[in-house]
């Protein structure tokens, strides 16, 4: 995966298709508030709650990719199944959901056709079992 930044599935986002100018990962926690008479609420820890990644970036079609590059992204979402993300290094994130595609559109040319496509994916980690996965 030489210029690949990151492998969702089948996706791939790369410098020379659609490049993600930002990620952000969150990893949640559970705790459980207990009411106390006469005092704040006890707090004790579940557990984790989950994680999310939100990547953002900017397709330039004339340059690099197709215009198609978005349609994809629904496409793969569209599966609904969770997909192993893979670093461009080669380390392994586990399996994520697709659960939200955003995109804008600007700098048009005759016919309508985008010339900046800028993009938004939010992800979710998946761990449930590889029955599910597998259901196909």
């Amino acid at each position: 995966m030489n210029d690949v930044m990151m492998a969702l599935g089948p996706y791939r986002f790369s410098i020379a298709s659609a490049a993600y100018q930002s990620l952000q990962r969150r990893a949640a926690y559970n705790w459980s508030s207990i009411e106390r008479i006469g005092a704040s609420p006890a707090r004790q820890y579940v557990g984790p709650a989950g994680e999310t990644i939100s990547l953002e970036g900017v397709i330039y079609p004339s340059f690099s990719g197709g215009l198609g590059q978005v349609d994809k992204m629904r496409l793969t979402a569209g599966l609904g199944l969770p997909l192993p993300l893979i670093e461009g290094r080669g380390r392994v994130l586990g399996f994520w959901s697709i659960v939200g595609v955003d995109e804008g559109q600007t700098i048009f040319e005759r016919g309508g056709a985008a010339q900046r496509i800028e993009f938004g994916l939010e992800l979710e980690r998946y761990d449930g079992g590889l029955a599910s996965i597998l259901r196909f």
